[in-house]
């Protein structure tokens, strides 16, 4: 039987493809394009983002788990593909098998790397991740010529590239900015005396490829902003991207309810006149935000309406505006465009105190997805 909810999130494969294209364009000709898909492609859905970024110039794939990774070998997808943090040492094996790039970060896995690929009789690349100051994983730059030289005496593995990752590379003129990228420089230089010249050196993320042509190196590793977000405020002036994803739902109920009634659990919002409520089938067990309860805006028929009263599990509720004829089936658009009107998924990040990756990465929980 043919079914679909009344709620569903739709994904634009031309944006991603187009913000790839428009990514690269800031970049030299000959500098690789990583595009990452982690988190279920940021909720836009990882196979399809992968295809799509593909279809853009993108050369090679980032993704945070063994278990993304498979997901796209499974789907025949033959191109490099890296781990951007270092799996657990039991998953070597896998990581070879299906020739997986991971970074390597500890003694441990890279110990479980060079036994696997001595039994499988293949070489293991990984490549080495610098802690330049962000201070979450990494070899610390300071250390990273002994590690290195360490790393050199394990048989069947070879260091393919070095990256390390920025923190506030979204922050013009950030001091601390400017302390991780020069970390990183003399950390490339020591390896360098030792005559250590890694193949691949990258850095910039999403932020860094749009504002710091400076840290472009040999290949960029873009997230947020193949999906058409912005990593930043700062970065709007610098390139047009176009939102890949859009949330829509169908009204499931519409009603008349007097001056005085009340909405939704806790009667957080009365209404101050006899008005229109309109029933959306969607919720907090969908990816919506409930801290956004009588803060956001949802667009019917081309025209904002304001939330109101507590978001549930599974639906939430609108007070239609005077003069607005809908019914039940009509399309509402929590993220997207509708008429002259849009929504981006940074208004409701302001409003949730949160970020737009979040919001972005909170619908993909149960919602449908539409390609388009």
């Amino acid at each position: 039987m043919a079914y679909r909810r009344y709620a569903w999130v739709e994904i634009d494969r031309a944006a991603i493809t187009a913000n790839v294209r428009a990514l690269k364009a800031l970049t030299p000709s000959a500098t690789r394009f990583m595009a990452v898909v982690k988190a279920d492609g940021y909720g836009h859905g990882a196979l399809e983002a992968a295809r799509a970024a593909l279809d853009g110039g993108a050369d090679r794939l980032g993704v945070a788990t063994v278990e993304e990774a498979l997901q796209l070998r499974e789907h025949g997808l033959d191109v490099p593909l890296h781990l951007l943090s270092e799996p657990p040492a039991e998953a070597a094996p896998l990581v070879l098998e299906h020739g997986i790039v991971p970074a390597v970060t500890t003694r441990e896995f890279a110990i479980a790397l060079s036994r696997a690929a001595m039994l499988a009789q293949r070489a293991g690349r990984y490549h080495l991740k610098i802690d330049s100051g962000m201070n979450r994983i990494g070899v610390r730059a300071e250390e990273s010529v002994d590690f290195v030289a360490w790393l050199s005496g394990l048989p069947a593995i070879e260091m393919e590239g070095v990256f390390t990752h920025f923190a506030t590379a979204d922050t013009p003129g950030d001091w601390e900015f400017d302390r991780q990228v020069q970390r990183f420089r003399d950390a490339l230089a020591r390896l360098k005396t030792e005559g250590v010249r890694p193949a691949l050196v990258h850095a910039a993320n999403s932020a860094a490829t749009i504002l710091h042509p400076e840290t472009h190196l040999d290949m960029v590793r873009c997230g947020i902003a193949i999906y058409g977000l912005h990593p930043a405020e700062s970065t709007y002036r610098a390139i047009d991207l176009a939102p890949a994803l859009s949330v829509k739902a169908r009204l499931s109920f519409v009603k008349r309810v007097g001056l005085g009634e009340g909405v939704s659990y806790g009667f957080t919002w009365h209404a101050p006149a006899p008005t229109t409520i309109a029933t959306i089938p969607l919720g907090y067990a969908d990816g919506l935000h409930r801290v956004l309860s009588n803060k956001m805006d949802v667009l019917i028929g081309g025209r904002r309406c304001p939330q109101v009263g507590r978001i549930c599990m599974d639906q939430f509720m609108v007070e239609v505006p005077a003069g607005l004829d809908v019914r039940q089936g009509d399309e509402a658009v929590l993220i997207g465009r509708q008429g002259s009107e849009s929504l981006l998924a940074d208004e409701q990040a302001a409003l949730a105190g949160t970020i737009n990756y979040e919001i972005a990465c909170g619908f993909a929980q149960r919602m449908q997805r539409r390609y388009v």
